[in-house]
Formats: C-alpha cells, sequence, structure tokens
C-alpha cells in the first residue's frame, strides 16, 4: 500500500504544482481544440477523487473539465488539496488492498482499495502530463 500511495501522492503534487501560481485568464483559456484548460484539468482530477474516496456522485463528467467562473488558481488548488487530504484520511484506514473502500454509495458496491489506488495513479499521471503540455504552453513553466 504504501508503495501505490507514494506514487498517488507524487502525481497529486505534480498536478498542483503545474496548476499553482498559473496565471489566471490563460489557466481558464482552452489551449487545444478540445477546450481542455489548466483549471478544468484539476476541477476534474478533484471530482474523480471525490467520486473515489468520498462516494460522492458525479451526474456529469463533462462538466467537471470545466471551473466555475467564480473559481480562480487560488481557489481550485485549494479545493483540490482539501479533497487530497480527505481522501488521505480514508486511506489511513485501509490496511487491506483488496478490502473495498469504506464508503458509503447507495446502490453501488465500493470498489477495492487496490483498484482504487490504481485508477486515481493512471488518471491523474494522465492528467498531470496533460497539465505539464499546456502550462508550458502557458508561460514556459516545465518540469515536475
Amino acid at each position: 500500500m504504501e508503495t501505490l500511495r507514494g506514487f498517488l501522492d507524487y502525481l497529486r503534487d505534480s498536478i498542483a504544482a503545474k496548476v499553482d501560481n498559473a496565471p489566471d485568464p490563460q489557466a481558464r483559456a482552452a489551449a487545444v481544440p478540445s477546450g481542455t484548460n489548466l483549471l478544468g484539468l484539476l476541477n476534474h482530477v478533484t471530482f474523480v477523487e471525490r467520486a473515489t474516496f468520498l462516494g460522492e456522485r458525479v451526474t456529469d463528467w463533462k462538466a467537471t473539465f470545466h471551473a466555475s467562473a467564480e473559481d480562480g488558481v487560488a481557489e481550485v488548488v485549494a479545493r483540490y488539496r482539501e479533497t487530497v487530504e480527505r481522501a488521505n484520511e480514508v486511506l489511513d484506514g485501509c490496511t487491506d488492498l483488496g478490502a473495498p473502500l469504506p464508503r458509503q454509495r447507495p446502490g453501488r458496491s465500493a470498489p477495492s482499495v487496490r483498484w482504487a489506488l490504481t485508477h486515481l495513479i493512471e488518471e491523474t499521471g494522465r492528467h498531470a502530463g496533460h497539465a505539464d503540455i499546456l502550462r508550458e504552453l502557458i508561460d514556459g513553466s516545465t518540469g515536475r
């Protein structure tokens, strides 16, 4: 479990760092034809964390790729970090990778801890790569 958590935490830090302190108008602007933007990526990953670890229901995944007009970079980054803290509180109580996550979601069984960690590593890693490219297009910032 420690290794999977380590990989996930590294990727979480990476994607948050890519968005943190990005210039606000550019962080919201679509840099590619699909409309993908930095704030939307981090907003989406926040919803993935909440759905997976906290059992929150998402009815429109496409909408999660857009931050609300009232939210700036600082708000989206803070919300992501707060969600990660809450998700880690759930994970801190898990000792068996094969056991289901301890979350309530009516009508749907919880995934195993192993599946959830693996899914979040893949999801966060993929979007961290997108964020890396988008941030470089905005201001040339590269790296982790």
